[in-house]
């Protein structure tokens, strides 16, 4: 039979293969060096070992077996037996993940997300995310599924939540949805004193918790609204949040099923325009001067698809989100070229 038992001393991997006539087809590996490596990995030193194996030939016939140490250095160069390191192996398979990823922010947090899926895998646990913005969201699911060996599962609340969990585990420890969200909703007097969907969100982050520690929050107009939280959190945003703008509330645990969500109520209206910036589209968009635009993004105000813009000259496409602090949101729908030249663009409003 054909081993390989690693080991990790200093500077280098040390495998010591043993050959035996007695099973010479059997192969068996055993990982101990990969603890602290990817999966992804792991099958890469797996293969080297076995090209390794079908290269060395038997010492003898007898019952007996021949030690032999293999040698695989830790450095950035490959190998004699083509092994590269392992730090690289990562990124070449992160970078595979996110073929056609152009946001680097995006990138960055799926890296986050993807190197939490292979602790989970290498423990064989079941690990979580915080609340993951929309595009962060939608590419971490689509790269999870590509792995083997994973299941991974997005919770929101509701089926139509923007802001999600991702709990990600091996099949067997993963059989049903985690308990990692909690509903509350949040009441008080608001037939009065009218509170926009902005003053909630501005009061939750006023108690000092941290926007990704919760996820939608569902504005129900003169009743209050319902907010989705980590459990962790929940008890203390009950004791803490005392007021939305200057109206008392308070805050009670309510079942997921009681979640009453809405589709949003929206405007659309046609906008002509002579470039797709984001500074001639939203100034439109929300009714506003383009200097005044070109100001709240100097600001940090304005977000395209949840993320901060920096420059003015940002070009738009079907379905990119626009939001601006105070204002709310904006989604671009079909866009067409007109016969001068310019761009008819369809704007749907969040009221």
């Amino acid at each position: 039979m054909f081993g390989l038992r690693f080991v990790k001393p200093q500077a280098h991997y040390k495998a010591e293969a043993y050959t035996s006539p007695l099973n010479p087809v059997g192969l068996r590996i055993v990982h101990r060096a990969m603890a602290a490596t990817s999966f992804v990995a792991a099958s890469l030193v797996r293969r080297a070992a076995v090209a390794f194996a079908l290269s060395h030939p038997l010492i003898n016939n007898k019952v007996s077996y021949h030690r032999t140490l293999v040698t695989f250095p830790l450095g950035p160069r490959l190998s004699s037996s083509g092994i590269c390191h392992l730090a690289q192996a990562v990124k070449r398979d992160d970078d595979d993940l996110l073929k056609g990823v152009v946001d680097k922010t995006v990138i960055e947090e799926v890296k986050h997300v993807l190197e939490m899926a292979r602790r989970a895998s290498l423990r064989r646990e079941v690990l979580h995310t915080n609340f993951l913005t929309p595009p962060v969201l939608k590419e971490s699911m689509l790269a999870l599924e590509k792995l083997a060996d994973l299941k991974a599962v997005a919770q929101g609340g509701y089926p139509q939540a923007e802001r999600c969990r991702i709990s990600v585990g091996h099949p067997e420890r993963l059989t049903s949805d985690p308990d990692v969200i909690v509903a509350l909703s949040i009441t008080g007097n608001f037939g009065f004193q009218p509170c926009s969907h902005g003053d909630f969100l501005g009061a939750i982050l006023g108690t000092g918790i941290a926007r990704e520690k919760f996820g939608d929050v569902i504005f129900q107009g003169e009743k209050g609204a319902q907010v989705i939280v980590v459990p962790d959190l929940a008890d203390y945003l009950i004791s803490s949040l005392d007021k939305v703008g200057n109206v008392p509330v308070s805050l009670t645990k309510i079942p997921l099923i009681a979640l009453d969500y809405e589709q949003p109520r929206t405007k659309s209206f046609k906008a002509i325009e002579l470039s797709l910036r984001i500074d001639a589209i939203a100034s439109a968009g929300f009714k506003i001067s383009r200097s005044k635009l070109v100001d709240l993004i100097r600001d940090g105000d304005v977000r395209l698809n949840w993320t901060p813009v920096t420059k003015n000259g940002a070009t738009l496409k079907t379905g990119d989100i626009v939001s601006v602090r105070g204002k709310g949101r904006l989604k671009i729908g079909e866009i067409n070229s007109t016969k001068k030249g310019k761009f008819a663009v369809e704007l749907i409003r969040y009221l």
